[in-house]
């Protein structure tokens, strides 16, 4: 070989590795399935995942369910250009169930040490009922990581007041089916029976601490005067026949306090919007996801 030919040689050499090397990087795609990662606690918190897009969108549940009662609406899920991740909070499905620790704080800790987990930047979030109160708190506390927020049904910030017969009903419903079935016939009255059997196989899953615990922090909040603190985008959904979370409750303690949220209002449903109108709910989060920003003012 001529001398003079080893610089080129070794350039195309060069050029072929960083192509292959290009390649590699841009076919990864994340993992798809179940993964857990360890609370500063010790507690296991188990989270589903699934799709390879670059905007992550994490779906947090609320009260006496797990992450499963997103699996009817995600089953048809458009994914394109998402990272879908859905955890089981402490107490709850496949996590660990400690003896006590149900706070807000604690669950919005463990949410951040999934996301930490999965090495994720700016992400979105939506939430159900306490799953909904939940992402307001991180939306004020992550304000400049936060893109956007889709509160479905959510608690406010300042908790809520129940009656005393209710307070009863729910705070020690924990192991108790048939208090879980009057639970879910008030909140969502023509809820389908194979949806509500579902429902009710889920929260018998849940721990009893937990129950209590998460309903105390739930109805308390205690961080209303943070919401100025939100930065991201914010849709609320309410339901017509929901009768815990009224449009009117939503509006004045949930919309109005959020800068520039919006207000989308489903006709037919009760507090389980995304169980009973899957196909609607799923349509009012892709259209909120595709008019976000890429960052957050």
């Amino acid at each position: 070989m001529r001398r003079d030919a080893l610089p080129a040689l070794l350039g195309c050499l060069i050029g072929a590795v960083a192509a292959v090397a290009s390649s590699n990087a841009s076919a990864y795609e994340p993992p798809s399935g179940t993964f857990t990662v360890q609370a500063d606690d010790g507690v296991k918190l188990s989270y589903y995942a699934f799709g390879n897009g670059d905007n992550p969108v994490v779906f947090v549940h609320g009260w006496m369910v797990s992450g499963r009662v997103w699996d009817k609406m995600l089953g048809g899920f458009d994914t394109t250009g998402l990272r879908i991740i859905v955890p089981d909070l402490r107490g709850t499905g496949e996590s660990d169930k400690p003896a006590t620790g149900y706070t807000l704080q604690r669950y919005a800790d463990d949410i951040m040490t999934i996301v930490r987990n999965e090495h994720i930047g700016r992400f979105t979030l939506v939430g159900h009922s306490m799953g909904g109160q939940l992402v307001q708190l991180l939306a004020t506390e992550h304000p400049g990581r936060v893109i956007g927020i889709a509160a479905l049904a959510p608690v406010p910030a300042s908790g809520v007041s129940l009656p005393p017969e209710a307070i009863g009903l729910f705070r020690y419903s924990g192991g108790n089916r048939d208090m879980q079935s009057i639970i879910l016939d008030l909140a969502s009255p023509g809820l389908d029976p194979v949806d509500k059997q579902a429902l009710l196989d889920d929260a018998a899953t849940i721990s009893p601490e937990c129950i209590l615990e998460s309903f105390d922090a739930w109805t308390a909040g205690g961080f209303a005067d943070q919401l100025d603190r939100i930065r991201a985008g914010t849709i609320v959904v309410g339901a017509a026949d929901d009768i815990f979370l009224p449009a009117d409750v939503l509006r004045s303690m949930v919309v109005e306090p959020i800068r520039g949220a919006r207000f989308a209002y489903l006709p037919g449903a009760g507090h389980y919007v995304q169980v009973e109108l899957p196909d609607q709910t799923s349509a009012v989060l892709q259209g909120f996801f595709a008019g976000l920003p890429l960052h957050v003012d």
